[in-house]
């Protein structure tokens, strides 16, 4: 069965959704981009998922095409319409068709290019990898510098995540100045003597949606945590290592480098803390 998306306004099967080949977004890597998870049919962190779009668009001199009410309508409709309950929802916004290939942005006055679309993923909150655990490997960080921005410029993040699988583990861990920044396509942290450490926010990283919610219900379950840069070999000798995204929620690392992490397999902290967003998440998905 096709799925039906969403473009510029309009309800599509899939098939019959076209973009031009002059799209910003095509040619210029020129968008931004947001994915949510969907459990039970719900929307988790819509609210933070929207604010940093917004901000994404607004550091890229891009006006948002949408009220918040508009794209919540549209997120409900295309769970409804394709009958998600457990999945995402991705959605794109490019500076539009620009008529031509130009390195200078087309008239302010230029559609922007909007498009969303759902992939089922049944079992999203019953993954296994939670008990297993993953193994990472280090490559260097060579991302431009304003990693802050989500936007669709995925390229090396996609490299060093194939470099994972061609080395046969599960994903990369991106070290620059000698610390870890992030993973390929997550948040990265690590437990020691009980306390969470996890890179703080600026440009260097992405601003996590995810990141905030477990940050914030781990103080409210009175967990310690520590803001900071940290090594990969500081990383490789912690208790527990784990990482946090919109999709993955929290996983545990239990190797880095061919190094063991802590026991070798998923710690009690990392196992809580993904109980404790599960469980806090869906209380507040819409």
């Amino acid at each position: 069965m096709s799925r039906t998306v969403y473009l510029n306004g309009e309800y599509l099967p899939e098939a019959e959704a076209k973009v031009s080949i002059f799209d910003r977004g095509f040619v210029m890597a020129d968008g931004v981009y947001e994915v949510t998870s969907v459990l039970g049919g719900k929307l988790l962190d819509f609210p933070g998922h929207l604010k940093r779009l917004a901000r994404s668009l607004s550091e890229l001199q891009m006006g948002n095409p949408l009220s918040d009410d508009e794209w919540l309508a549209i997120h409900r409709k295309l769970v409804e319409l394709n009958a998600i309950d457990e999945g995402i929802i991705y959605l794109q916004v490019t500076r539009g068709n620009a008529g031509d290939r130009d390195f200078a942005f087309p008239a302010e006055d230029t559609p922007p290019t909007v498009v969303l679309f759902t992939q089922s993923k049944p079992g999203l909150a019953a993954n296994p990898q939670a008990k297993t655990g993953l193994r990472v490997i280090s490559v260097p960080d060579l991302r431009w510098s304003r990693r802050d921005i989500k936007t669709v410029q995925l390229l090396y993040p996609s490299l060093a995540k194939m470099e994972a699988k061609h080395r046969g583990v599960d994903d990369a861990w991106l070290v620059e100045d000698g610390f870890v920044t992030e993973g390929t396509s997550n948040n990265t942290y690590i437990v020691k003597d009980g306390k969470i450490i996890t890179r703080q926010l600026s440009q260097d990283i992405l601003h996590g949606i995810t990141r905030a919610s477990l940050l914030r219900y781990a103080a409210e379950a009175q967990m310690q945590i520590e803001e900071r840069p940290f090594t990969i070999e500081e990383a490789q000798a912690a208790d527990e290592a784990f990482f946090t995204s919109a999709s993955a929620f929290v996983l545990p690392v239990v190797e880095i480098d061919g190094a063991k992490v802590g026991n070798g397999s998923a710690g009690p902290v990392a196992t809580r803390l993904r109980e404790l967003y599960l469980e806090e998440s869906l209380k507040s998905a819409i």
